[in-house]
C-alpha cells in the first residue's frame, strides 16, 4: 500500500472506533436512564423533586459517571465488535494481504484508544468530581428520605502538627460532642491539655464552643490550671468532617483529592486507603482502554465459524472478567494485604500479560 493509502485506511478504522464508541455509550447511558429512574421514580415523587432538577441536577450529572466508570467496557465491545465485522467481511484479509503488518494495524486502533483515555482521565479528575458534588446535594435533599445521622464513639483526631483531640461521642444531629479533650505537644513534650464535658459547633460564630472546661499548662517546673463554664475557640475542625458519606471522595477533583488525602493522614485516619485506591484507580482506569483495546484486536481479527455472536461473547467475558477483578483487587488494598498502588494496578499487569500473549496469536 502506498502512504496516502495508509491514511486513508487509519482515518477509516479511528472513525469505526469512535463512532461506535459513541453510539454505544449513548445506548447503554439511555437504557441505565430508564432503569434508574424506574427504580428511583417513587422516591422523587415521595420528596416533590421537581422535574427540572431531576433532568438538571440528578441525570445531566449523572451521564458522565456511568459513561466513564463503564468507559473500558464500551471501549472493549466497540473494538469487539466492528473488529469482528471487518473480520467478518474478510477485511482484515484483505488489509494484512495487501502489505499492511498486524503491528501496523494497531496504529489507528491505539490512537483511538489514546483519544478515548484522555476524555476519561480529564472526566474523572476534574469534570465528573463537580457533576458528583450537584448530583449528591440533589440526593440529599431529594431522594434519602431522612437526614443521615452519625454517631461516633471514641474519636482520635490529629488535626494540626503537635495537636490531638478525642471525643468519647459526636452526634452530627445537634453537632455536639461529649468528653472532649485537646493536647497541644511541642518537641515531642506536651505543654497543654484541655478537657471539655461538651463541645458544640456555633453556625452562626463558626466557632466551637465548649463547656465546662479546665485547661493544664505544663511549664517547666509546674502547671497552671485555669477553669471556666464556657468560651467559644477555633479548631481546625468542622461538623462536615464528621456526615461525610464514604462516596465523597467522587466529589473531589484531582487536587481536592490529594489536599484531602494529606489531611486525613495528618489526622491518623484509618480508612486513609479507601481514598488512596480511589486516586489511584483515576489513573488506571483509563489506562485499561489501551489494554482492553489490544486485547479486542487479537480476539476479533480473525474469522471465526461462529460469526461475530461468539467473538461477542469472548468479549464480553473478558471485559467483565477485568471489571470484577478490578473491583476485587481494591478490597486487597483495604484490608491492608496489599499497598493501594500494587492493589490498583494489578488487573492492568495481569490482563497486559494477557493481551501480548493474545497478540502473538493474532494473524500476521
Amino acid at each position: 500500500m502506498k502512504k496516502h493509502e495508509l491514511k486513508i485506511l487509519d482515518w477509516y478504522i479511528i472513525r469505526k472506533f469512535l463512532g461506535t464508541f459513541v453510539f454505544t455509550i449513548i445506548l447503554i447511558v439511555a437504557i441505565a436512564v430508564v432503569f434508574d429512574f424506574s427504580e428511583k421514580i417513587d422516591d422523587f415523587l415521595e420528596n416533590n423533586a421537581p422535574f427540572k432538577k431531576i433532568m438538571l441536577d440528578y441525570y445531566f450529572n449523572f451521564i458522565p459517571f456511568f459513561a466513564v466508570l463503564f468507559s473500558p467496557l464500551f471501549t472493549f465491545i466497540t473494538v469487539i465488535y466492528f473488529t469482528s465485522r471487518m473480520a467478518y467481511n474478510t477485511e482484515i484479509i484483505a488489509i494484512l494481504s495487501s502489505g499492511v503488518s498486524f503491528k501496523r494495524l494497531l496504529i489507528p486502533y491505539f490512537i483511538s484508544a489514546f483519544a478515548i483515555t484522555s476524555f476519561a482521565f480529564v472526566l474523572s479528575n476534574y469534570v465528573i468530581p463537580h457533576a458528583n458534588a450537584r448530583k449528591l446535594a440533589f440526593e440529599e435533599v431529594y431522594y434519602h428520605k431522612t437526614p443521615r445521622v452519625v454517631r461516633e464513639r471514641n474519636i482520635h483526631k490529629q488535626i494540626e502538627p503537635g495537636i490531638y483531640i478525642y471525643l468519647e461521642n459526636f452526634n452530627t444531629m445537634t453537632n455536639s460532642g461529649r468528653k472532649f479533650s485537646m493536647e497541644k505537644f511541642q518537641d515531642g513534650k506536651l505543654i497543654s491539655k484541655l478537657f471539655a464535658d461538651e463541645i458544640r459547633w456555633d453556625s452562626i460564630k463558626n466557632k466551637w464552643h465548649i463547656r465546662n472546661y479546665y485547661i493544664r499548662d505544663f511549664n517547666q517546673d509546674s502547671q497552671v490550671i485555669t477553669e471556666g463554664k464556657q468560651v467559644d475557640t477555633t479548631l481546625t475542625l468542622s461538623p462536615e468532617e464528621f456526615r461525610r458519606r464514604d462516596n465523597a471522595v467522587e466529589a473531589m477533583n484531582l487536587g481536592e483529592l490529594n489536599k484531602f488525602i494529606k489531611e486525613q493522614k495528618l489526622q491518623g485516619a484509618s480508612d486513609i486507603d479507601l481514598y488512596l485506591v480511589e486516586k489511584h484507580r483515576r489513573f488506571s482506569f483509563p489506562f485499561s482502554a489501551f489494554i482492553l483495546t489490544l486485547i479486542g484486536v487479537s480476539v476479533s481479527s480473525k474469522k471465526v465459524k461462529g460469526g461475530i455472536g461468539m467473538q461477542l461473547g469472548i468479549g464480553l467475558l473478558i471485559s467483565f472478567s477485568y471489571i470484577v477483578f478490578m473491583q476485587f483487587s481494591a478490597q486487597f488494598a483495604i484490608s491492608g494485604a496489599f499497598s493501594p498502588f500494587i492493589a490498583v494496578w494489578i488487573p492492568n499487569v495481569l490482563f497486559a500479560i494477557i493481551s501480548v500473549f493474545l497478540y502473538r496469536l493474532a494473524p500476521n
